[in-house]
């Protein structure tokens, strides 16, 4: 599953921060059809000018899209220049501390409840299979180990050793109420990384410890 880095869903909302952009936000949310800048700006009682340099910038932060139509109704020469339109967009934008993937859990755990379901497959052996090769795809698409441990909110911390702690678990409140189930998931889900991504340096062994992932990665002996 694709996700904005933390850096761009940090910006994205702090931009609501101002209360202008917050008001134009739920005013464009709260509409059934696009929204034009002459409109926003007359309802929340805004110059033309101040509705669109916060409208845009909430665009560029990707809480808005846009696009371009005659309201007239009128095409061809002489119909004059299409309005540009906003409307909340689809994209999810959450931010959590330390980082948590909750909906990517939610994710793997349906696959492999539809898979299981059409194929008879045990549950829990179904849901191994889908992490391992979810990670793969991570793998493959990443090509380190390091960068998927990265972008999925694992924390790696280097040791001196050549291995790799992993400080965060970003499925902590479910590994905490089902242990056992998330710790296996995570360890198959980034071995599948470690074969997609082609890293030949590390082992992923299971390794509880307190404030940490239970899964760590080992360095190969050679």
């Amino acid at each position: 599953m694709e996700r904005r880095p933390l850096t761009d869903r940090v910006a994205a909302i702090g931009a609501l921060d101002d209360p202008t952009r917050r008001e134009l936000f739920d005013y464009v949310s709260r509409r059934d059809a696009p929204v034009s800048r002459n409109e926003a700006a007359q309802a929340l009682g805004l110059t033309r000018q101040t509705a669109v340099f916060h409208l845009d910038r909430l665009v560029d932060e990707g809480l808005l899209t846009v696009q371009f139509k005659r309201l007239n109704g009128r095409t061809g020469p002489g119909s004059g220049r299409p309005s540009k339109l906003y409307t909340r967009t689809a994209e999810e934008v959450a931010v959590t501390v330390p980082e948590r993937r909750y909906d990517f859990a939610a994710q793997l755990l349906l696959t492999a409840i539809e898979e299981s379901t059409r194929t008879g497959g045990p549950a829990a052996e179904t849901l191994l299979r889908v992490a391992r090769e979810t990670g793969r795809a991570l793998g493959s698409d990443a090509r380190s180990l390091e960068q998927v441990l990265e972008d999925h909110g694992y924390e790696p911390r280097p040791d001196a050793d050549g291995a790799i702690t992993l400080g965060n678990c970003p499925f902590h409140r479910l590994a905490r109420q089902h242990t056992d189930t998330v710790c296996h998931l995570n360890l198959e889900l980034l071995s599948g990384a470690a074969e997609g991504s082609n890293d030949k340096r590390h082992t992923l062994v299971l390794d509880p410890g307190t404030g940490r992932c239970c899964v760590r990665a080992l360095r190969r002996q050679p």
